[in-house]
């Protein structure tokens, strides 16, 4: 009788999950397990470039990559995990509205993360975020709108709520997009609002200096101490009391693991990912792996664990896979271990800002991190380009680890 391993999510994890998974089972000459993928589109959205102007081209298709690899695909979305079980309720996508039934002998969780929404009085009716394609498409769409409005202040201000990893580079680009829409010689303004003390709270002190000086070049402005505490139509009001008209609210503040992990009895963090262990496995369960934003693992002996960034998903997605397949069928793991911790932030037309090791150590800045960031971007973190087999196959190897 044939075995399934099933992972739930085509993002960066998911899908080097399932070429890790069908690399070692092809290794090994094992025909007898099938990998099947479920997700609502055979479509990797290239969620890290979301804050770049047309974002509709941010995806890559992989159907072919699947069919070449020999990962089956069944297209919808995962609405109930019965651990107990071992299977799963799956409804189709569009206009599919059916449930179908889809048991498992390992499951792999890499259905990402979603941008956090707090209850705050006119968040989910005013503001904007660049989280998911339809929702940076309909970010550009109304910039490109205000010009056919009255001029204002407020029609020419926008406000970044957050200014962690996402606000800043978001931020970092409107000024361009800002007058590319309103006219090179808008008085445009750009406000970046934290609760925090410090620009990037979670960059730490190393790259801030740079980070600040781009900023200041680029006209962006920041409001630090604190944070808002409602929108309307027309601004912001913040917890201070204080009043930013703006016709335009971009919020960025925080992520949170998929829900669908909530349905996993298992321990998770603060984010909402599950604790696995170094083979990617769920603490306590004996069929269930987690990987992405979904699983909180440690990178290394120091005690760094996993960013919610696509840097960790790749690598994490590779040993995924190679592990799942490896518990299945009896075979040795590779633990997961990825010590060397990049960041590489993007500055708009200022360039980027390159830093090495947990500590940030900045090691390369404007220009010259401008154009490694473009690399990383618009090579690196893509599929594989190749339909050669054995050359997807190898790509997805969990020793092939890919720092940024």
């Amino acid at each position: 009788m044939s075995k399934r391993i099933l992972v739930v999510g085509a993002g960066f994890a998911g899908m080097w999950s399932a070429l890790g998974a069908v690399r070692l089972l092809d290794q090994v000459g094992r025909t007898d397990v099938e990998v099947t993928l479920v997700a609502p589109e055979p479509t990797l959205h290239v969620r890290p470039r979301l804050y770049e102007q047309d974002p509709e081209g941010m995806k890559a298709p992989l159907q072919e990559i699947f069919q070449i690899a020999g990962v089956t695909f069944i297209q919808g979305m995962v609405e109930r995990i019965d651990v107990a079980k071992q299977e799963v309720c799956i409804v189709g996508s569009g206009e599919d509205v059916s449930r179908q039934h889809l048991g498992y002998d390992r499951l792999v969780l890499a259905t990402g993360s979603r941008l956090h929404c707090p209850p705050i009085p006119g968040l989910k009716e005013h503001a904007f975020s660049v989280d998911q394609i339809t929702d940076a498409s309909r970010l550009q769409a109304h910039i490109q709108g205000l010009a056919r409005r009255p001029e204002s202040a407020s029609r020419n201000t926008v406000v970044v709520a957050g200014a962690g990893f996402t606000g800043i580079e978001i931020a970092a680009e409107l000024p361009v997009r800002m007058r590319a829409a309103l006219g090179s010689n808008a008085a445009v303004r750009v406000i970046m609002v934290e609760r925090g003390a410090d620009v990037g709270p979670d960059l730490g002190p190393g790259p801030r200096p740079v980070i600040m000086q781009a900023l200041t070049d680029l006209g962006v402005r920041w409001k630090l101490g604190s944070g808002i505490a409602a929108i309307d139509a027309k601004g912001v009001t913040l917890e201070s009391g204080e009043r930013i008209d703006s016709d335009t609210v971009v919020w960025t503040a925080g992520a949170r693991a998929s829900k669908l992990t909530a349905q996993i009895p298992a321990d998770r963090d603060h984010f909402g990912r599950l604790h696995v262990d170094r083979n990617l496995k769920v603490k306590g369960l004996d069929s269930v792996f987690a990987t992405g934003d979904c699983a909180y693992a440690a990178t290394d002996d120091d005690g760094n664990y996993t960013m919610m960034s696509c840097q960790h998903a790749n690598n994490l997605g590779r040993s995924a896979g190679h592990n799942v397949a490896a518990d299945l069928i009896g075979v040795d793991p590779i633990p997961y271990s990825q010590p060397k911790y990049v960041t590489c932030l993007a500055l708009g037309p200022w360039g980027a800002v390159y830093t090495e090791g947990w500590d940030r150590q900045v090691m390369l800045v404007g220009a010259e991190a401008g154009a490694l960031k473009k690399q990383i971007n618009t090579e690196w973190i893509y599929p594989p380009a190749s339909s050669d087999r054995a050359e997807i196959l190898e790509s997805a190897d969990p020793r092939r680890i890919v720092v940024a």
